[in-house]
């Protein structure tokens, strides 16, 4: 993809990309209901649509009609004779690990070759120790992965050594179905959407007051269905809103998104750039959603190494705010860039030095030296993350993006959005 260089826009939107944390979590707890469950703007991209057809296969009743997703739980999950493909989805692949693992039969999850190369083993490994039987290369810790369910896990007391919200939600999942009362504790608040949609759903689990212990209780009888509307995603939002930051006399407003603190911290940096945003509060169920706005703004260079885990996602975008932003800008403690899509601590300075970025890699980050970018001919190594962000610094001098089809897997609308706001694309 070529994207051309716009001098600025203003746009309001409704619609931009449904969450697809809180779309995969839908998909997978719905598993654990009798009743049917409903979901409207579910996110219709490749990785959540590989999700339903995963529980497809295991039986669950899916009906799909533009964005609205009901699904029905078979009484008993079914054993495939096929391979359940999580396409690029760490998340699906986690979360399945997790719930797989207390199920009377054999699966096996694989991926696309990227997927099938990222460490899986800090979700096997504690499974495994509560009598979960995983196999797969280098000792369980890379796809394909056979799992051979266990309906007798044992309980645990697991104290994790990193915040992971897909370790998390797996160890919870796995505890529902274990023998007797399980904790789970963190050592910093991860996403917590799990917890809230099964809190949400009557799910016999309890989060200790500083929100890092949880209390498991195995399951006596199904959980209550959802019927939600899924906001959109701030993740994906976090672009767009960046893109009316660093160029000159524009402005966004984005209506029905995820406020969830955990999933704004990347908008709180940019305002301890000096970005300026706003955020109206709209309602409060098990989420919290609103609209945000945001104008052009002058940015000031930051560092940062506390609360990663609730920015990693967005790490690669804010790079794009640190090359245009006053000063040094220095990003610490985000080694878990490395073990992602691609290795996006290299991804990212590899590809700002083309840009005529000054940017030095760090063990668990990088330094970028904020400057005028210029038009390049970068390398997405097939990561939705860094296409993108190079798509949003190419509205300012212009951008070659190499394998740009890798954005469909979570954003399937983002060169329709692109258009809207005036940028003019090509191969």
């Amino acid at each position: 993809m070529r994207i051309s260089a716009i001098k600025s826009f203003d746009l309001t939107l409704d619609h931009v990309a449904s969450d697809k944390s809180i779309s995969h979590r839908f998909a997978i707890f719905s598993m654990l209901s009798k009743n049917q469950s409903k979901a409207s703007n579910y996110l219709l991209a490749q990785d959540t649509i590989n999700t339903l057809e995963i529980i497809k296969k295991l039986g669950a009743k899916v009906e799909l009609k533009d964005d609205f997703v009901s699904i029905e739980a078979p009484e008993k999950i079914l054993s495939p004779n096929e391979v359940l493909d999580c396409g690029n989805s760490g998340t699906a692949m986690r979360l399945m690990l997790g719930f797989l693992s207390s199920v009377e039969g054999f699966f096996v999850l694989s991926g696309d070759k990227y997927l099938n190369n990222r460490p899986m083993k800090r979700v096997s490994k504690p499974l495994s120790d509560i009598g979960a039987k995983i196999y797969g290369r280098d000792l369980a810790n890379l796809a394909p992965l056979c799992i051979e369910g266990n309906k007798n896990l044992k309980a645990f007391s697991y104290e994790s050594k990193i915040s992971s919200a897909q370790v998390k939600t797996a160890l919870i999942l796995a505890g529902l179905r274990a023998n007797s009362k399980s904790f789970f504790k963190e050592p910093s608040l991860s996403r917590n959407h799990s917890e809230n949609m099964l809190l949400a759903m009557d799910a016999p689990i309890s989060v200790s007051s500083d929100s890092l212990s949880i209390e498991i209780n195995p399951l006596k009888k199904p959980l209550k269905a959802l019927d939600i509307s899924i906001p959109n995603d701030p993740s994906s939002v976090f672009y767009f809103v960046l893109a009316a930051i660093i160029l000159p006399n524009s402005s966004i407003c984005v209506k029905n998104v995820l406020l969830n603190k955990t999933r704004i911290e990347a908008y709180k940096v940019l305002e301890r750039m000096g970005a300026n945003i706003e955020y109206k509060f709209y309602k409060n169920d098990f989420e919290s959603v609103g609209e945000i706005r945001a104008k052009s703004s002058k940015l000031k260079a930051i560092e940062l190494s506390e609360n990663i885990s609730w920015l990693i996602d967005e790490a690669p975008a804010l790079a794009i705010a640190f090359c245009v932003a006053d000063g040094i800008s220095v990003l610490r403690n985000a080694k878990e860039l490395r073990v992602k899509e691609s290795d996006r601590i290299k991804a990212m300075v590899e590809n700002l030095l083309k840009c005529g970025i000054e940017a030095k890699e760090l063990e668990d980050g990088f330094e970028i030296r904020g400057s005028k970018p210029k038009f390049a001919s970068i390398n997405s190594y097939a990561d939705h993350r860094i296409a993108m962000s190079f798509a949003i610094l190419g509205l300012l001098c212009g951008m070659q993006i190499d394998d740009s089809q890798c954005i469909n897997t979570s954003f399937p609308n983002f060169k329709d959005i692109l258009k809207k706001i005036g940028a003019v694309l090509g191969n």
